[in-house]
Protein backbone atom coordinates (compact mmCIF):
# COMPACT_ATOMS: atom_id res chain seq x y z
CA UNK A 1 0.00 0.00 0.00
CA UNK A 2 1.09 3.54 -0.66
CA UNK A 3 0.57 5.93 2.28
CA UNK A 4 -0.85 9.12 0.78
CA UNK A 5 1.24 11.34 3.04
CA UNK A 6 4.40 10.12 1.28
CA UNK A 7 3.26 10.94 -2.25
CA UNK A 8 1.27 14.18 -2.02
CA UNK A 9 -2.25 15.05 -3.11
CA UNK A 10 -3.22 13.88 -6.60
CA UNK A 11 -7.01 14.38 -6.65
CA UNK A 12 -8.79 17.16 -4.79
CA UNK A 13 -12.44 18.17 -4.63
CA UNK A 14 -13.48 21.43 -2.96
CA UNK A 15 -17.04 22.33 -2.06
CA UNK A 16 -18.36 19.89 -4.65
CA UNK A 17 -22.10 20.15 -5.26
CA UNK A 18 -24.18 18.36 -7.89
CA UNK A 19 -27.89 19.05 -8.08
CA UNK A 20 -30.42 17.73 -10.59
CA UNK A 21 -33.87 18.96 -11.52
CA UNK A 22 -36.50 16.22 -11.29
CA UNK A 23 -39.74 17.83 -12.36
CA UNK A 24 -40.41 20.76 -10.01
CA UNK A 25 -38.00 19.39 -7.37
CA UNK A 26 -34.24 19.72 -7.01
CA UNK A 27 -32.30 16.61 -5.98
CA UNK A 28 -28.96 17.24 -4.28
CA UNK A 29 -26.79 14.26 -5.23
CA UNK A 30 -23.66 15.80 -3.65
CA UNK A 31 -23.78 18.47 -0.99
CA UNK A 32 -20.47 20.24 -0.40
CA UNK A 33 -17.87 17.47 -0.80
CA UNK A 34 -14.28 18.18 0.27
CA UNK A 35 -11.93 15.34 -0.62
CA UNK A 36 -8.24 14.73 -1.10
CA UNK A 37 -6.74 11.56 -2.59
CA UNK A 38 -3.02 10.93 -2.26
CA UNK A 39 -0.93 9.99 -5.28
CA UNK A 40 -0.82 6.20 -5.41
CA UNK A 41 -3.57 5.79 -2.81
CA UNK A 42 -6.29 3.11 -2.96
CA UNK A 43 -9.34 4.98 -1.69
CA UNK A 44 -12.72 3.31 -1.26
CA UNK A 45 -15.96 5.30 -1.02
CA UNK A 46 -18.71 3.30 0.68
CA UNK A 47 -22.39 4.03 0.49
CA UNK A 48 -25.79 2.59 -0.27
CA UNK A 49 -27.50 2.94 -3.62
CA UNK A 50 -28.50 6.55 -4.24
CA UNK A 51 -25.94 8.02 -1.84
CA UNK A 52 -24.10 9.87 -4.63
CA UNK A 53 -21.17 7.50 -5.20
CA UNK A 54 -21.44 7.28 -8.98
CA UNK A 55 -22.04 11.01 -9.25
CA UNK A 56 -18.78 11.63 -7.39
CA UNK A 57 -16.84 9.35 -9.73
CA UNK A 58 -18.37 10.98 -12.80
CA UNK A 59 -17.21 14.38 -11.57
CA UNK A 60 -13.69 13.15 -10.77
CA UNK A 61 -13.48 11.53 -14.18
CA UNK A 62 -14.70 14.52 -16.15
CA UNK A 63 -17.84 12.75 -17.34
CA UNK A 64 -20.00 15.39 -15.65
CA UNK A 65 -19.59 18.93 -14.35
CA UNK A 66 -20.45 20.13 -10.83
CA UNK A 67 -23.20 22.57 -9.97
CA UNK A 68 -20.72 24.26 -7.61
CA UNK A 69 -17.18 23.65 -6.40
CA UNK A 70 -14.29 22.27 -8.38
CA UNK A 71 -12.13 19.22 -8.99
CA UNK A 72 -8.36 19.30 -9.44
CA UNK A 73 -6.39 16.33 -10.70
CA UNK A 74 -2.61 16.56 -10.63
CA UNK A 75 -2.97 20.31 -10.22
CA UNK A 76 -5.35 20.77 -13.16
CA UNK A 77 -8.72 22.35 -12.48
CA UNK A 78 -11.21 20.39 -14.58
CA UNK A 79 -13.69 23.26 -14.84
CA UNK A 80 -11.14 25.27 -16.84
CA UNK A 81 -10.79 22.59 -19.51
CA UNK A 82 -12.56 23.00 -22.84
CA UNK A 83 -14.42 20.13 -24.49
CA UNK A 84 -11.35 18.85 -26.35
CA UNK A 85 -9.09 19.16 -23.30
CA UNK A 86 -11.66 17.36 -21.16
CA UNK A 87 -11.86 14.51 -23.67
CA UNK A 88 -8.06 14.35 -23.74
CA UNK A 89 -8.01 14.23 -19.94
CA UNK A 90 -10.41 11.27 -19.97
CA UNK A 91 -8.38 9.46 -22.64
CA UNK A 92 -4.94 9.94 -21.10
CA UNK A 93 -5.31 10.42 -17.34
CA UNK A 94 -8.29 8.27 -16.34
CA UNK A 95 -9.24 4.63 -16.67
CA UNK A 96 -12.90 3.77 -16.02
CA UNK A 97 -14.31 0.46 -14.76
CA UNK A 98 -18.07 0.07 -14.41
CA UNK A 99 -20.47 -2.53 -13.04
CA UNK A 100 -21.48 -3.36 -16.63
CA UNK A 101 -18.63 -4.54 -18.82
CA UNK A 102 -19.48 -2.61 -22.00
CA UNK A 103 -17.54 -4.98 -24.26
CA UNK A 104 -18.13 -5.11 -28.02
CA UNK A 105 -19.74 -8.54 -28.61
CA UNK A 106 -18.21 -9.09 -32.05
CA UNK A 107 -14.63 -8.48 -30.92
CA UNK A 108 -12.29 -10.82 -29.08
CA UNK A 109 -11.01 -9.99 -25.61
CA UNK A 110 -7.74 -8.66 -26.98
CA UNK A 111 -9.51 -6.71 -29.72
CA UNK A 112 -11.74 -5.05 -27.13
CA UNK A 113 -8.66 -3.91 -25.27
CA UNK A 114 -6.92 -2.80 -28.45
CA UNK A 115 -9.98 -0.75 -29.42
CA UNK A 116 -9.33 1.55 -26.47
CA UNK A 117 -5.87 2.26 -27.88
CA UNK A 118 -7.38 3.26 -31.21
CA UNK A 119 -9.04 6.17 -29.43
CA UNK A 120 -5.62 7.03 -28.03
CA UNK A 121 -4.19 7.22 -31.53
CA UNK A 122 -2.06 4.08 -31.07
CA UNK A 123 -1.96 1.67 -33.99
CA UNK A 124 -0.02 -1.20 -35.54
CA UNK A 125 2.52 -3.29 -33.68
CA UNK A 126 2.56 -1.02 -30.65
CA UNK A 127 -1.20 -1.35 -30.21
CA UNK A 128 -0.97 -5.15 -30.45
CA UNK A 129 1.90 -5.27 -27.97
CA UNK A 130 0.20 -3.04 -25.39
CA UNK A 131 -3.13 -4.90 -25.69
CA UNK A 132 -1.42 -8.27 -25.24
CA UNK A 133 0.50 -6.90 -22.25
CA UNK A 134 -2.70 -5.65 -20.59
CA UNK A 135 -4.49 -8.95 -21.23
CA UNK A 136 -1.55 -10.75 -19.66
CA UNK A 137 -1.56 -8.45 -16.65
CA UNK A 138 -5.14 -9.51 -15.81
CA UNK A 139 -4.28 -13.19 -16.36
CA UNK A 140 -6.31 -13.79 -19.52
CA UNK A 141 -3.66 -14.46 -22.15
CA UNK A 142 -5.17 -17.93 -22.66
CA UNK A 143 -8.58 -16.34 -23.39
CA UNK A 144 -7.37 -13.46 -25.56
CA UNK A 145 -9.00 -14.82 -28.74
CA UNK A 146 -12.40 -15.46 -27.13
CA UNK A 147 -15.42 -13.21 -27.58
CA UNK A 148 -17.41 -11.88 -24.59
CA UNK A 149 -20.15 -14.50 -25.01
CA UNK A 150 -17.50 -17.18 -24.49
CA UNK A 151 -16.25 -15.64 -21.24
CA UNK A 152 -17.60 -15.80 -17.70
CA UNK A 153 -18.72 -12.63 -15.93
CA UNK A 154 -15.46 -12.46 -13.99
CA UNK A 155 -13.44 -12.90 -17.18
CA UNK A 156 -15.43 -10.17 -18.92
CA UNK A 157 -14.72 -7.80 -16.03
CA UNK A 158 -11.02 -8.68 -16.28
CA UNK A 159 -11.14 -7.69 -19.94
CA UNK A 160 -12.82 -4.43 -18.94
CA UNK A 161 -10.04 -3.83 -16.40
CA UNK A 162 -7.38 -4.54 -19.04
CA UNK A 163 -9.09 -2.04 -21.33
CA UNK A 164 -9.08 0.55 -18.52
CA UNK A 165 -5.35 0.19 -17.80
CA UNK A 166 -3.97 -0.46 -21.29
CA UNK A 167 -2.87 3.18 -21.65
CA UNK A 168 -1.35 3.19 -18.13
CA UNK A 169 -3.59 5.94 -16.69
CA UNK A 170 -2.40 7.42 -13.39
CA UNK A 171 -6.00 7.48 -12.09
CA UNK A 172 -8.33 4.47 -12.07
CA UNK A 173 -12.01 4.99 -11.20
CA UNK A 174 -14.04 1.88 -10.41
CA UNK A 175 -17.82 2.14 -10.04
CA UNK A 176 -19.21 -0.96 -8.26
CA UNK A 177 -16.94 -3.20 -10.40
CA UNK A 178 -18.05 -6.35 -8.56
CA UNK A 179 -21.78 -5.65 -8.63
CA UNK A 180 -22.57 -8.35 -11.21
CA UNK A 181 -20.23 -11.01 -9.81
CA UNK A 182 -20.55 -13.86 -7.34
CA UNK A 183 -18.74 -13.55 -4.02
CA UNK A 184 -15.63 -15.55 -4.86
CA UNK A 185 -15.16 -13.81 -8.21
CA UNK A 186 -15.74 -10.42 -6.58
CA UNK A 187 -12.83 -11.03 -4.20
CA UNK A 188 -10.65 -12.07 -7.15
CA UNK A 189 -11.45 -8.86 -9.02
CA UNK A 190 -10.72 -6.67 -5.98
CA UNK A 191 -7.42 -8.52 -5.46
CA UNK A 192 -6.58 -7.85 -9.10
CA UNK A 193 -7.27 -4.13 -8.68
CA UNK A 194 -5.02 -4.12 -5.63
CA UNK A 195 -2.28 -5.89 -7.61
CA UNK A 196 -2.51 -3.30 -10.40
CA UNK A 197 -2.49 -0.49 -7.83
CA UNK A 198 0.69 -1.82 -6.22
CA UNK A 199 2.55 -2.81 -9.38
CA UNK A 200 1.80 0.28 -11.45
CA UNK A 201 1.51 2.85 -8.65
CA UNK A 202 -1.96 3.75 -9.90
CA UNK A 203 -4.20 6.00 -7.83
CA UNK A 204 -7.48 4.09 -7.40
CA UNK A 205 -10.85 5.45 -6.31
CA UNK A 206 -13.42 2.69 -6.01
CA UNK A 207 -17.04 3.04 -4.94
CA UNK A 208 -19.00 0.15 -3.51
CA UNK A 209 -21.59 -0.75 -0.89
CA UNK A 210 -19.60 -3.78 0.30
CA UNK A 211 -17.18 -2.90 3.10
CA UNK A 212 -16.13 -6.48 3.84
CA UNK A 213 -14.98 -6.93 0.26
CA UNK A 214 -12.63 -3.95 0.14
CA UNK A 215 -11.38 -3.52 3.69
CA UNK A 216 -8.33 -5.82 3.18
CA UNK A 217 -7.00 -3.76 0.23
CA UNK A 218 -8.05 -0.16 0.90
CA UNK A 219 -5.56 2.41 2.13
CA UNK A 220 -8.52 4.43 3.38
CA UNK A 221 -12.30 4.02 3.66
CA UNK A 222 -14.73 6.92 3.62
CA UNK A 223 -18.51 6.92 3.72
CA UNK A 224 -20.97 8.82 1.57
CA UNK A 225 -24.43 9.36 3.03
CA UNK A 226 -27.04 11.63 1.49
CA UNK A 227 -24.41 13.43 -0.55
CA UNK A 228 -22.06 14.12 2.37
CA UNK A 229 -18.78 12.44 3.30
CA UNK A 230 -17.96 11.01 6.69
CA UNK A 231 -14.89 9.13 7.85
CA UNK A 232 -11.54 10.47 6.61
CA UNK A 233 -12.28 12.76 3.67
CA UNK A 234 -8.71 14.10 3.58
CA UNK A 235 -5.49 12.27 2.88
CA UNK A 236 -3.01 12.54 5.72
CA UNK A 237 -0.88 15.71 5.46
Amino acid sequence: MNPPEENGCFVEARGLVRAYRVGPATVQALDGIDLQVGRGEFLVVLGVSGSGKSTLLHLLGGLDTPTAGDVRVDGRKLSTLGAYQRALYRRTTVGFIFQAYYLVPSLTAEENVALALTFQGTFGAQRSRLAAEAIGRVGLQHRAAHRPSQLSGGEQQRVAIARAIVHRPPLLLADEPTGNLDRATAFEVVSLLDKIHRELGTTVVMVTHDEELVRPVADRLIYLRDGRLTGQPRAAP
